[in-house]
């Protein structure tokens, strides 16, 4: 039975000025279609969705749509007015041709699935978390055979992403979603589609949640890479044919030649998308102190206003411990990390550090120091050299590292897009040595590559890092403890994400049963003891795995003859593989001492 195709692209083009976004791009989407579409920043997904639309156009190719599909776009940013009530943003969605108490019936059923509170409430009010939910009900309200979604869960907090979750799951309509959040794609979607011009064509498709797609992409990249080397041979015996020169201009010699030609166009091509992939580079720099407690916080408190946000919580802050902030939007998560790091003092309760701390923080603002300067600037403000980790760094060279191009740099900062924005904070912090990380969502607007560089490099941070984001990827992988605020006093421990999705099913509002957690992360249990050791060695673990390949591509690089005529090169290389060996050692040591621990 052939699909019913809502809509269709044929090789559509599309560039802003000399940047290409996408070339020969085709697609289609299906009746009960759930697609995810991902690419790294500035791939042109949001483009895309607009195209699909209608709102935006392509510089080339073809666009066809079902006659009579209804298309709904939900973009990034809502474009809800302030002054209108919940009630009157809703009604503009609903038909005016509707009768009187179909349009209630219909208002009725979305209020009780977004479940957003219209007692009069103006728009303005709301946070943003709860206009997102609103926005999605008015897209709703029109009926859509396929709804557009450009990041649905920005401003949502976790609860709120397993709402729109169930949501999705259950939906009647087709739906494509741009998102950079791997739980939420693993939970909604049965294509993945990448934007990317690694991809022969553009873009690479695969059936099935993110989970396959991540399977088939590794098979996908290490083909690619297989058939390079394949015709790298290939090439290099044409061109040695080539060069004892045709002794015979027959049809077959000429053959040969076209053939040798079209080898390297092929060739061309694809190492040209094996080197399109952009690499981020992120390490952030600790200072090496060994102070067993780093910060210590004794019965603090907060209020807004009436309204009492934590009290009496205890926390200790040790080198390698990774404590992971969950709850709703507005329950004082922010806060908290405004006391932590000093820049707000507690109502109630010390916060204690040891001596010369050094406590590096990330606002979840993306607000620039000076954003009327110009990238360079703003990346280095000092000049043309960057110094990181005692080594100087051309500011071309530093800016290639977060995945800026040289054309880039004269561009004035404000202009950069929410992730470019992130990556200039990044860089700033990686350029401060720090003892404590304190990071507020410092995911939003990142894509999944910059995604996976960042959770390596807070993976191998020695210092303490504390960490608020709905990334449940990142949760998983990182936290060694969550703490979840009420924003009504309480403050509960958690071991891990699924144990605090378990006390959201639990009666009393989320709170948990009271061996699930205590006061203060210095008094743990013996349970969690052991889930915590577990988790630590299984991140040495890790570490070790790649600490060794480094020392081994170090000693592989020693045995290059071109480095052995080279005294100086040779020196740096031998120094760099001496502190690679160590740096083994060292780990070496702590996985043996984790073990120890854990017996």
């Amino acid at each position: 039975m052939a699909p019913d195709v809502l809509i269709s692209t044929q090789l559509i083009t599309k560039s802003y000025g000399t940047h290409p976004l996408f070339s020969d791009v085709s697609l289609q989407v299906c009746a009960g279609e759930r697609l995810g579409l991902i690419g790294p920043n500035g791939a042109g997904k949001s483009t895309m969705l607009r195209i699909l639309d209608g709102l935006g156009t392509a510089d080339s190719g073809e666009i066809s749509r079902r006659r009579g599909t209804c298309v709904v776009y939900l973009p990034q940013e809502d474009v809800l007015d302030p002054a209108r009530t919940v009630e009157q943003t809703l009604a503009e969605a609903l038909p005016s041709t509707l009768a009187a108490w179909e349009a209630g019936r219909r208002r009725r059923e979305i209020l009780s699935l977004i479940e957003v509170d219209d007692s009069g409430r103006t728009v303005g009010t709301l946070s943003g978390g709860w206009r997102k939910r609103l926005a999605i009900g008015q897209a709703l309200l029109r009926q859509p055979n396929l709804l557009l979604m450009d990041e649905p869960t920005n401003h949502l907090d976790l609860e709120g992403i397993l709402w729109l979750e169930k949501l999705l799951k259950d939906a009647p309509f087709a739906f494509v979603l741009v998102s950079h959040d791997r739980f939420f794609l693993e939970q909604t979607t049965n294509r993945i589609v990448e934007l990317d011009r690694r991809y022969a064509g553009g873009l690479l498709k695969v059936e099935g949640n993110y989970s396959t797609f991540v399977e088939r992409r590794e098979h996908y990249l290490l083909d690619q890479a297989k058939h390079a080397a394949v015709l790298s041979n290939k090439v290099r015996r044409e061109i040695e044919w080539l060069r004892q020169g045709a002794k015979a201009r027959s049809t077959k010699a000429k053959h040969r030649i076209d053939q040798a030609h079209r080898l390297q166009e092929d060739l061309a091509a694809v190492k040209g998308r094996n080197a399109a992939g952009r690499s981020v580079e992120i390490a952030f720099d600790a200072t090496g102190r060994r102070t067993k407690v780093l910060l210590s916080a004794e019965k603090l408190g907060m209020h807004r206003g009436a309204r009492c946000l934590f009290e009496n919580l205890d926390l200790k802050l040790t080198p390698g411990l990774c404590l992971g902030i969950l709850g709703a939007n507005g329950t004082g998560k922010s806060t908290l990390i405004q006391v932590l790091n000093g820049t707000l003092a507690p109502g109630s309760g010390r916060v204690h550090t040891a001596d010369g701390l050094k406590i590096v923080s990330f606002d979840q603002k993306r607000v620039l120091a000076d954003p009327g300067r110009s990238l360079r600037e703003v990346l280095s403000p000092e000049g043309d050299t960057v110094v990181y980790r005692g080594r100087p760094f051309h500011v071309t060279a530093w800016a290639k590292r977060f995945g800026f191009r040289p054309e880039q740099l004269g561009m004035p900062a404000a202009g950069l897009s929410g992730g470019e924005k992130a990556c200039v904070l990044i860089a700033d912090l990686m350029r401060q040595p720090a003892d404590i990380l304190l990071l507020d969502e410092p995911t939003n607007d990142l894509d999944i590559a910059t995604l996976e560089v960042l959770e390596e490099s807070l993976e191998e941070f020695a210092g303490a890092v504390v960490l608020i984001t709905h990334d449940r990827f990142l949760i998983e992988r990182l936290c060694d403890r969550l703490l979840c605020l009420d924003g009504k006093g309480g403050a509960f421990w958690f071991a891990d994400h699924r144990q605090w999705l378990e006390s959201l099913r639990l009666p009393g509002g989320g709170a948990p049963v009271k061996d699930r957690g205590t006061a203060s992360i210095s008094e743990k249990k013996p349970q969690k003891l052991a889930y915590e050791a577990r988790k630590a060695i299984e991140r040495i673990q890790r570490q070790i795995e790649k600490a060794e390949a480094a020392a081994a591509d170090l000693a592989k690089r020693l045995q290059d003859p071109a480095i052995q005529c080279d005294a100086q090169r040779l020196a740096r290389l031998y120094e760099e593989h001496r502190q690679a060996e160590e740096n083994v050692a060292a780990l070496y040591r702590h996985w043996e001492a984790l073990e120890a621990g854990a017996d």
